[in-house]
């Protein structure tokens, strides 16, 4: 099994920044489509930004010249850059990886982010 695990979260005042990390137990070399998504409260999970295939990226419309994802695969290590945060990217954030040697997607226990005055 593979775990994943996501730190960084908290609460941030609109306008702020946050660096979510996502540590994954095993190597992510190989690991060509691995990233982020979101569940609001009352909402469905959506797309925030994903690596579809090693270094192509896939972003959310709310992510977009906002966020950024980039990877350290001698971290085991996904990170997310959110900037100019806004009330409604209050959310849990998942980490999300498709390992190929185990040939299904692990998901992470989540992180809150809460962007609040």
């Amino acid at each position: 099994q593979v775990q994943l695990v996501e730190s960084g979260g908290g609460l941030v005042q609109p306008g702020g920044s946050l660096r979510l990390s996502c540590t994954a137990s095993r190597s992510i070399v190989g690991v060509l489509r691995m990233g982020w998504y979101r569940r609001a409260p009352g909402k469905q999970r959506e797309l925030v930004a994903l690596f579809t295939s090693g270094t192509s990226t896939n972003y959310g419309d709310s992510a977009k010249g906002r966020f950024a994802i980039s990877r350290d695969n001698a971290k085991n290590t996904v990170y997310l850059q959110m900037n100019g945060l806004k009330p409604e990217d209050t959310a849990v954030y998942y980490c999300n990886g498709y390992f190929p040697s185990y040939n299904r997607a692990f998901w992470g226990q989540g992180t809150q982010v809460t962007v609040s005055s």
